[in-house]
Formats: C-alpha cells, structure tokens, sequence
C-alpha cells in the first residue's frame, strides 16, 4: 500500500468512528495520549515542562494539542513563537430537536430534525442514517455526559416516487420540517419494533445492543438487560452511515461523509504528532467546533479558547502579557478548512484562470472581502512551506459574481491576531452528506503541516522597512 492509500485508509478509519464532533474529539484525543501528550484542564492549574506535548479540551467538541521546545540552553527561555494549525470538527448535518417523535397518518413514526449548517439536503435521501451525540444522564445521583453511537442503519428519508411529483427531476423546494423527518419505524409493526406508543427515542437507543457509549477513555456495547439510563437532555446528529471508500481510475479519489473539515483536522493531528523534540518552536493544532454555523460559541473560533490558551502557555511559563503580544505578532497561523474544486459539470462556477483540482495539490485561498485572511506576505511563506515539504499548491478565487463562503482564519484572528493564510484541499460536493476529493492530497497536506512544525520559515521581525 502506498503512502496515498494508506493515509486515505487511514483516514477513512478515523471518520467512520467520528459521527460527531464530540467523537472527532475523543479520537484526536486518543491518538494525541498514544503519542505521548498529557491531558490539561482548564479549571486546574498548568505545570508545563521544557519538552513537553500537552493538549486541553473543552465542551468535548473542540481540542487544542501544543507541544514546548527543549530548553534553550543560551537563553533558558521557553516562550517562543506559536506555529498554529486551526481547523474545524463539525460538518453540516440534521440536529435531533428534544422530544423527537413525530407521528404520521396515525402510523409512521418520524424524528423531528432541524437543519445544522448549511446541508446539501438532496443527497440526504435515500441512504442508511443513524444518530450519535452526547446525552447527559443521572447516574448513581450524579450528572454525566456519555458519548453514544448507534452503530447500525437506524433511521431513512425516502424520497417521493417520480410517479407522484413528474417535474421531480427539475428540483425540488424543500422544507426541513416536511420533508427531511428521517423515518424510525411504524406503529404495530409485525416485526414487534414499534410498539402501539413508541418508547423514548433516546431512552430506546440506550437500550439497543448496537449503541457504543463512551465511559472513561474506552467505548463499551450498551448492556439492554441493565438498568435504563435517566436521559435529562442530550445533543444528538443524525448521519450517513455510508462508509469511505477509495476509487476512480487509478484510486485517484477519495470519497467519504465530513471531509470538510476532517480531512485537515486530521492531516494537522498527524503534524504535530510527528514534531515532538524537533521544533525549536511552540507548536499548536487546534481543532474548534461550530464553524458551519458561524464560529459564535464558548468552543467556537470566535471565543476565547485559542487565545486564552495562548497567554496560558505564556504566562505559565513566567512570561508576562507584552510578553504575549510579542509572541503573537512574530507568530503564523494556517487556517486549514476544504476548497472547492472544479466541478466537471459546472466548471462556469469557478474562476476564469484559478481552477484547483482535486489531487493536484494543497489550495491557497484569497478573497479580495477578507472572507479568507491570505495575503501577499502569508501566502509568499506558506508557498516556502509547500516548496521545502516537496508538495504542489494551487490557488483559489471565487468567480467573481459568486458570493464565496467563509471559514474560520479571520474569526480567530479577531481573538489572536497575527499573520494567517487560508488554505484546504480541493473538494467535491462541499456541505453534501458524501462528499469527494483528491486522494494524494491528505498525504501533501501531511507532509506540509509537518514542514511547517519543524522548520522556521517566517521571519521575526518586520521586513518592511529598515531598523
């Protein structure tokens, strides 16, 4: 297997047991312990050791891992500046409202959904779905928060037959509240699996052999024999159960559910890994949550998790707050979040001349708005980063009568400024629940984030004007 395929491979392993952004986190978390990182907690205090691998999570959705250099025998300093990768662990989807069962024509029993993210919702139907989330259960008098995952197919939203809707294939104006209720099963059913009043949603997932729950650092099958789990509320996704697969002529593409944003998420965690001991620098991965619904919370890209972690590293340390501020501002930052690729049967959606593809490189992007914080000086080093890693880039614009997206490089930048350029790797099908790209990309974005970890590419000093 070569180095492409074994990285998608592995890749794939990682999404198949990341439904949520809670698992994305538990499982960065538990190849972040494997290789050698000590777990932080943001209500104790920090003791940080020349060497050292650290990571810290909050809301269970959002990791922030960093590693110290050696002791800097001529300056016995260890506040250096930060390399950073951010990416993101939440991917669109379909939120289960509390209270979920919905009954139709006094049979059917539908799951009431709201919409996360801007989904793709055409490509929802018809597939094998299920639902992973957190719950927050009593148990011996105390509240806690269990990770759960319905590993088989649980839930469907069939789509209407052609015969009834013949303008089908012209589009279809869909409603979330009508149309996007996955079907749970129906009432009086010979195979006895809904009874004449369905059970709790959530208080019957607890009960099924095929749910995987998180208890302390390891998942366990739920015992349907023990005693019920008091469920007082809980944040439950539904997703595609359609695992990854890798295909086309040659293998070139990979194909699989939440690439955005995990494929950087996960490319930057094997970065960092690999960079312990060999960086004279303050090596950060952060991993945030809520992106697609715009970065707004306590573990999003506009709250204080970054640069509360940031000062923390420093003042910690015996650093004072100028102390940071320089730091900041002789620091680099790569916003890692997926590119759109020309699409082979749109291909007048994209720019004129600046048409990434899928497996052709790392992807730059630049937006005249500043919905991407590229510029001149940020993309000119992260180019230096690509050329010294031995990996291709390309470059994105939105076409210029189309409005693009966002992403989180200049959310953060308001918290913790310094220099910053946006890239991803080129995507198919963006925000769909199976999305596609390039399968030599992950391993160039690999090797990138690694480059950049280990190497002092950016300059720490203004190179403007003379001094």
């Amino acid at each position: 297997m070569n180095e492409f395929r074994k990285n998608a491979k592995n890749l794939i392993d990682f999404i198949k047991e990341s439904p949520t952004a809670f698992h994305a986190v538990f499982n960065i978390s538990e190849q972040l312990r494997t290789a050698g990182f000590t777990e932080l907690f943001e209500d104790e205090h920090w003791n940080l050791s020349s060497g050292g691998k650290y990571f810290v999570i909050r809301n269970h959705s959002a990791v922030i891992a960093f590693t110290l250099p050696e002791q800097d025998s001529s300056s016995g300093s260890l506040l250096k500046p930060f390399h950073i990768i951010a990416s993101h662990s939440d991917s669109p989807s379909l939120k289960i409202k509390e209270n979920p069962q919905i009954e139709a024509e006094k049979s059917y029993i539908r799951i009431n959904v709201e919409k996360y993210g801007g989904a793709l919702l055409a490509p929802w139907f018809d597939r094998p779905l299920s639902v992973a989330g957190r719950v927050m259960v009593k148990e011996n008098g105390k509240l806690v928060e269990k990770l759960i995952d319905v590993k088989r197919d649980l839930l469907m939203i069939p789509s209407l037959a052609i015969h009834m809707n013949r303008d089908a294939n012209k589009g279809v104006d869909l409603s979330v509240q009508k149309h996007l209720l996955p079907l749970y099963g129906i009432k009086d059913s010979p195979a006895g699996t809904s009874a004449e009043k369905p059970a709790d949603l959530v208080t019957e997932l607890l009960k099924d052999p095929a749910v995987c729950v998180k208890t302390e650092a390891q998942y366990t099958a739920c015992d349907p024999s023990g005693e019920a789990l008091e469920v007082l509320s809980h944040d439950l996704f539904v997703y595609n159960r359609m695992e990854g697969t890798i295909w086309g002529a040659d293998d070139a593409f990979i194909s699989a559910p939440r690439l955005d944003d995990l494929e950087c998420a996960y490319a930057s965690v094997q970065g960092i890994k690999d960079s312990g001991g060999l960086s004279p620098y303050i090596n950060v991965c952060c991993v945030l949550d809520n992106e697609e619904v715009g970065s707004s919370t306590k573990q999003g890209a506009a709250s204080g998790f970054l640069k509360d972690t940031l000062r923390r590293i420093v003042l910690v340390q015996g650093g004072t707050e100028e102390d940071y501020m320089i730091l900041l501002a002789r620091s680099f930052m790569i916003s890692a979040d997926n590119a759109h690729a020309v699409h082979p049967a749109f291909p007048e959606k994209a720019d004129p001349v600046s048409r990434p593809l899928p497996g052709k490189g790392i992807v730059i992007k630049y937006s005249a708005n500043q919905k991407y914080c590229t510029d001149s000086v940020s993309a000119a080093f992260f180019k230096e980063v690509c050329r010294l890693a031995g990996v291709p880039y390309q470059v994105f614009f939105n076409h210029s009568d189309e409005a693009g997206g966002s992403t989180l490089g200049n959310i953060s930048n308001t918290q913790a400024a310094m220099n910053t350029v946006d890239i991803g790797l080129a995507q198919l099908a963006m925000h769909s629940p199976y999305e596609t790209a390039g399968i030599q990309d992950l391993t160039y974005l690999i090797r990138a984030a690694r480059t950049f970890y280990v190497n002092d590419i950016f300059p720490r000093q203004s190179f403007s004007q003379e001094r």
